[in-house]
């Protein structure tokens, strides 16, 4: 029996990175005797919280994490990205009272920090892990 069940949204932008994002949130939750149960692909971060609320009704998953990378270009368009994505991201866990972990790279990287950031799989499947055994002391 799993402890968590976990939704993942997944930003298709930069998939290089946030399948490799996917894969080492897939080994952490393993590990920590949880499961990805539903992956939901979305065309990029700006776009996750929709498909963060649906999964976010079901009565069948506990929390959900967050993959995506937002590098920096010749505009501020990553900052705002990142930033109206990541504060919408936090109203939504509020509402529904279920952790919902920022695996959200960036704004203001290269290619190349990025690729250095992949990492932020595995932290986001223990962050969500860790509020929802958190929220249960409460």
């Amino acid at each position: 029996m799993v402890k968590y069940r976990i939704g993942a949204v997944v930003a298709e932008f930069n998939y290089d990175l946030t399948h490799m994002m996917l894969e080492l949130a897939k080994e952490e939750a393993k590990i920590r005797n949880c499961e990805i149960v539903q992956v939901v692909p979305v065309p990029g971060v700006f776009d996750m919280p929709l498909a963060i609320k649906k999964l976010l009704e079901k009565e069948d998953i506990d929390t959900v994490i967050t993959l995506g990378a937002v590098i920096e270009g010749s505009t501020d368009h990553d900052q705002i990205v990142a930033q109206h994505a990541s504060r919408k991201i936090a109203d939504l866990s509020l509402e529904f009272e279920k952790p919902v972990s920022l695996g959200i790279s960036g704004p203001g990287m290269t290619r190349l920090d990025a690729h250095k950031r992949v990492d932020y799989g595995k932290r986001a499947v223990e962050a969500a892990v860790k509020m929802c055994d958190r929220l249960k002391e409460i």
